[in-house]
């Protein structure tokens, strides 16, 4: 496979304006468009990010990411991903993209690389995507699937299952990261206090999210980028390489935990801004 390493951006001072208008019950983060600007380059407005994290995780783990984004121009938008099932979470992303006007870069992070490869499908403003740490299942194929096809994880013995009953009455199972194995399993780069207040915020997700098989991915057909971290112990490292290479990606490689997003946000937002460049 070949990789290339992306790291490169180009800084300049800009004055952000409008926010990005979305449905609500997001976590949104908003800048103006690029347009506004009167020191950017004249070759019209940015693509607005979108942002989707994963399992164990919120929307503040892109707070660093989004800090380089805006500084650069970007108009942002961080989306509060359910983890409830990947068909739902995925028509949930759906109709938030529906709802944001003109190109956009959607970038994911762990399974959320799952929901967004289903939720991208059939939309022509998503220009280009961005996996981070993240599945790029084929159709057909779970998280569960990819992440036990290579070794390497170690995430299997630091859950947590919390048994609850839906609205429904029928029983669904939310899994956690056990607090004392957080640090080690999903954020060993990440400063021990900082990780340790990840460990008490984090999100569950179900056992039957990360099951469920994903649709027709949407890789097939829009330009993707990849960056691998090298000591990831939730997604094994050989899982991403695979991955990246079945879709034909731009990929890069960082030396970096599960969180990458937090242990390493620039060299996240320099990946996501090279898609964006991409962009015409």
């Amino acid at each position: 496979m070949t990789r290339t390493s992306r790291t490169h951006r180009a800084r300049t001072s800009l004055t952000v304006l409008a926010g990005a208008t979305i449905a609500a019950g997001l976590l949104v983060t908003t800048v103006g468009p690029a347009s506004a600007d009167k020191g950017a380059p004249s070759r019209g407005p940015k693509p607005t990010v979108v942002l989707v994290h994963g399992a164990f995780a919120d929307s503040t783990s892109w707070n660093g990411v989004i800090k380089e984004l805006r500084h650069d121009g970007y108009p942002v938008v961080a989306v509060a991903n359910p983890l409830r099932s990947l068909s739902g979470d995925s028509a949930y992303l759906k109709d938030i993209l529906a709802g944001i006007d003109g190109p956009i870069v959607l970038a994911g992070h762990s399974y959320g690389g799952s929901v967004i490869s289903n939720a991208a499908t059939g939309n022509k403003n998503v220009k280009a995507l961005v996996y981070l740490a993240a599945f790029l299942p084929e159709k057909g194929e779970s998280a569960v699937d990819l992440s036990g096809r290579f070794p390497g994880s170690t995430l299997g013995d630091a859950l947590r299952p919390v048994p609850f009953t839906n609205a429904d009455g029928s029983q669904g199972t939310d899994l956690y990261i056990q607090n004392d194995k957080f640090r080690h399993q999903f954020a060993a780069d990440v400063p021990r206090n900082e990780a340790d207040l990840m460990a008490v915020t984090q999100r569950p997700v179900t056992d039957a999210a990360l099951a469920e098989g994903a649709a027709e991915p949407a890789w097939k057909t829009i330009p993707s980028w990849v960056l691998v971290a090298t000591q990831d112990l939730n997604i094994p490292p050989m899982a991403q390489e695979f991955m990246a290479e079945r879709a034909g990606a731009h990929t890069t490689e960082v030396r970096a935990s599960h969180a990458v997003s937090v242990s390493q946000p620039g060299k996240v937002a320099a990946v996501i801004e090279d898609a964006a460049r991409s962009v015409g």
